[in-house]
């Protein structure tokens, strides 16, 4: 029985052993007064242009499975724009004109939007990067490694392959698709003895020998890298998958730099702007592992290296 709860909560599936309902996606957060609502051309986002004159960088950022336009990946693209860049916090699923859920999402949806900031006048088009976290993560390194005009890739809480897409149903598919194809995936794994989701993503990984094609080539990335994980993640291993996508290209002969961060007592939040304790979501950052203490002593580290990290890839 816990099995097959397991595997349902893993799917999405609203498993009653556990009183699981789909996950509640929020309402595009509303992008003013710093941005604006885009929806033109096939892109729906919140753009956030740079303070100042002159042509800047643009970074890409892609939340995770609150789908649409949350108000997470909201805050990051703000600290990116209040630090001077262009930033176009993309929707590519569970918006008005997306997918409903994260699966068997287009990577043309990425095309797009990098297509749309190049046609801005303020944009430096040679000098765009992606941020991410979590299934965004996923995603920025599936799109970096197919896409050279991508300068900067720096990701929170990644994965090394491609995994299933969460359709709340018992039909199994793939995150994303290519030309209309769905990318192939690794799937979970749950033996007699799992206790949580995150043992389905561990055992699925025991069995990444027998399905090298869901692995993300990371190696093709035409950009410096950035990875940032927790340990006590419980969501899903994104400290050894980071350490697998290291692993990887230091075994493909990346000559790219590249920077892995990880941290003690931090979990699936351990990425993004520092919260002030006084914030009512700072207990929130506990929710996937670690304390909120450690999430956010992680974020107050890894945030200004993030920046660090756009500043010197993409600026002149």
């Amino acid at each position: 029985m816990i099995k097959t709860c397991l595997i349902a909560l893993a799917l999405g599936i609203a498993a009653p052993a556990f009183s699981q309902p789909p996950h509640a996606k929020p309402a595009p957060a509303d992008p003013a007064p710093e941005g604006v609502r885009i929806d033109q051309d096939g892109v729906l986002a919140n753009y956030f242009a740079a303070p100042g004159q002159g042509r800047r960088p643009a970074i890409i950022v892609l939340g995770g499975s609150e789908g649409g336009l949350g108000p997470g990946a909201m805050r990051d693209a703000k600290a990116l724009q209040a630090h001077g860049f262009n930033v176009l916090q993309l929707a590519y699923f569970g918006a008005p004109g997306e997918p409903d859920r994260l699966a068997d999402v287009p990577l043309e949806t990425f095309t797009r939007g990098l297509a749309w900031l190049k046609t801005r006048s303020e944009v430096d088009g040679e000098r765009i990067g992606l941020e991410g976290g979590s299934k965004g993560a996923e995603a920025a390194l599936l799109f970096a490694s197919r896409s050279p005009e991508i300068k900067a890739v720096a990701v929170g809480m990644p994965s090394s392959v491609v995994w299933p897409g969460i359709t709340y149903s018992a039909e199994v598919k793939s995150s994303w698709t290519a030309d209309g194809r769905p990318l192939p995936f690794l799937p979970y794994a749950f033996d007699a003895n799992a206790k949580s989701i995150y043992d389905g993503y561990a055992g699925g990984l025991k069995a990444l020998d027998q399905h090298a094609d869901a692995i993300i080539p990371v190696e093709r990335i035409n950009a410096p890298v950035m990875l940032v994980c927790g340990k006590a993640d419980t969501l899903w291993p994104s400290c050894p998958m980071s350490e697998q996508i290291v692993a990887r290209l230091k075994a493909k002969g990346f000559k790219r730099p590249v920077e892995l961060l990880e941290y003690d007592d931090a979990g699936h939040a351990v990425h993004g702007p520092r919260l002030d304790p006084a914030d009512p979501r700072f207990q929130n950052l506990a929710g996937l592992g670690g304390s909120a203490a450690g999430n956010n002593k992680a974020r107050q580290d890894d945030w200004p290296r993030t920046l660090a990290f756009f500043d010197a890839a993409l600026r002149p």
